[in-house]
């Protein structure tokens, strides 16, 4: 599509789906041609012609600001610096979208505008407090949009929507523009289909700004060697998942990929970051809250959620002595970690251990919110930097997801590990699985790594294919067959191969091998090698054996 086709596209999927409760506040199409038009040729803009969301207590000249609440609205005079920053780069900001009001939850239940739900089911929640922004992303409304996290806003709604949640380092986007939260621990979140977009983003947004006094300048960048890098996870028994069993499984399955990409899992002592987790809304933090929204809360207390202002004005008797009493507890909690991160690059948690319909959190809203933070709300309070991943599929059918999480500046360093190590192949790069000579340890894997490609998962195909080992090929190769009433699953390894080689390496596949499609047991459909039929008339038929490696050691 053009950049004109790619925004009326957007806006057909809106009139589809229709505004609530994913939006606000909706720009007119012709409105957002005009500011395409406006910005004249595509050289020099990063981002051009790229459409985004902003969660709505993110300020847009022109355009209310509601935080999820109609009473307290204003209209701006001018966008918030980070939305500045993307609108210099070409990006086409499309309208505001839905929160849970005053960015106060990890539901996305609590707004006066409707409740969103998660794109994979309707009964389920969509997780918040970034609701719209997230499932905009995830319906394909946008090509990314912005929240913001305090407590995991920024990352509960990506696991629950199979997206990408970016919560940067503190301080490293400006929040100049953006109704405070937690003033101190507030960040502009990035929302994205993958990792390549997100750092895209990034890249534009992140800026010192005079204007805002909790604006950083970038320190020194974190890295560590790929592979080669140590992730941490939790002993088994901090790992809860509040009976969600398939979580479980699937949290061990992402672990062992990132051991198959290089990585060495080591365990740690995460009750030093859970007893911080605590502290955010049971401690002083939440006084901050109402600092923000004090004076309106205070003349406009029934324009409040209900959950929203049990917890917000909750906090009024909270004092000065409490606080500092906190803040002691803090500081002793981020010594101790700095021991942990001595032994591990990153951690690896579950973004959130189990998904709740809209009924469950209707019945406990907070009890259940608090389960939600059990893996997000430590990450501001101890300064360190966020990305959320998708990691599979729950039994109920809502994705599950993993957090990456490492230490301030290790924005960069997260977004390249989670782009090699994720199951899903990374924008610009043509998943292809293998199942002979080309798998790891095979005398033809260097044609893969040659090509830049990098290895993703072993996994086996649909149950519907049948293997044979090729005759008089050298070196020795087999061939993988379509058999829809009489077939196996075949063990394969996906690799990501960049578009830009893509074709010369097809090229050089010799006869009676070709390129084609299959199908794998997740259901996900990938390229592959297949063989033209003429050669499986003497050839041995090795499907019982389950793999060309089974073979091998024949």
């Amino acid at each position: 599509m053009t950049a004109v086709e790619a925004i009326r596209f957007r806006y057909e999927l809106i009139r589809e789906s229709g505004e609530r409760p994913i939006w606000i506040h909706l720009i007119p199409e012709e409105e957002s041609l005009a500011r395409l038009e406006a910005l004249g040729p595509a050289e020099g803009l990063p981002l051009y012609g790229m459409t985004f969301a902003i969660k709505d207590n993110i300020d847009l000249a022109g355009v209310p600001t509601t935080a999820g609440c109609p009473e307290y609205a204003y209209t701006p005079s001018r966008s918030a610096t980070v939305v500045e920053r993307l609108m210099a780069a070409g990006a086409i900001p499309i309208g505001k979208t839905n929160l849970d009001q005053f960015a106060t939850g990890l539901v996305g239940t609590r707004s006066p505008y409707g409740a969103c739900s998660s794109v994979f089911d309707d009964r389920y929640i969509s997780g918040g407090s970034s609701s719209g922004s997230a499932v905009a992303v995830a319906f394909g409304m946008v090509d990314f949009a912005l929240g913001t996290d305090t407590a995991g806003s920024g990352r509960i709604p990506a696991s629950f929507n199979d997206i990408v949640g970016l919560k940067p380092t503190r301080g490293a986007l400006s929040t100049r523009g953006v109704v405070p939260a937690c003033r101190t621990l507030d960040c502009v979140s990035i929302f994205s289909t993958d990792t390549v977009t997100a750092g895209r983003v990034l890249a534009v947004s992140q800026a010192p700004d005079k204007e805002d006094a909790y604006s950083r300048a970038p320190g020194q960048k974190k890295a560590w060697p790929d592979p080669g890098f140590r992730f941490g996870v939790p002993a088994d028994d901090m790992l809860l998942f509040f009976g969600d069993e398939s979580a479980r499984v699937l949290y061990r399955e992402a672990v062992t990929r990132f051991e198959q990409r290089g990585g060495t899992a080591v365990e740690f002592d995460y009750s030093v970051f859970r007893d911080a987790a605590q502290l955010l809304y049971a401690g002083p933090w939440v006084a901050e809250r109402l600092a923000a929204i004090e004076a309106f809360a205070t003349e406009h207390p029934d324009a409040l959620y209900p959950v929203t202002a049990k917890i917000i004005l909750g906090a009024a008797p909270l004092t000065a002595v409490k606080t500092f009493d906190a803040m002691y507890i803090l500081a002793g909690l981020a010594r101790r970690a700095e021991r942990e991160w001595e032994r591990m690059d990153f951690m690896l948690l579950p973004t959130a251990g189990a998904a709740y319909t809209h009924a469950e959190i209707a019945a406990e809203p907070i009890a259940l919110n608090t389960n939600l933070g059990y893996y997000t709300n430590f990450v501001n309070l101890l300064d360190l930097a966020a990305l959320a991943i998708p990691a599979g599929m729950r039994d109920n059918g809502v994705p599950f997801g993993v957090t990456l999480i490492g230490p301030a500046w290790s924005d960069e360093a997260l977004l390249a590990t989670a782009e090699r190590s994720a199951p899903y192949c990374p924008a610009g790069y043509v998943p292809l699985a293998v199942c002979g000579a080309h798998l790891r340890g095979q005398p033809l894997n260097h044609q893969l790594t040659s090509a830049g490609a990098f290895f993703i998962e072993a996994c086996q195909t649909a149950p519907n294919y049948r293997l044979y080992a090729l005759s008089g090929t050298v070196p020795a190769k087999p061939g993988l067959k379509f058999t829809p009433e009489d077939g196996a699953p075949i063990d394969v390894e996906v690799w990501a191969v960049p578009e830009t080689t893509f074709g010369r390496f097809v090229a050089a596949v010799p006869p009676p091998l070709a390129i084609g499609t299959c199908q794998l047991t997740s259901g996900r459909s990938v390229k592959s090698f297949v063989c033209e039929p003429w050669a499986l008339e003497d050839a041995a038929d090795i499907t019982h054996l389950g793999g060309w490696r089974q073979y091998l050691a024949r």
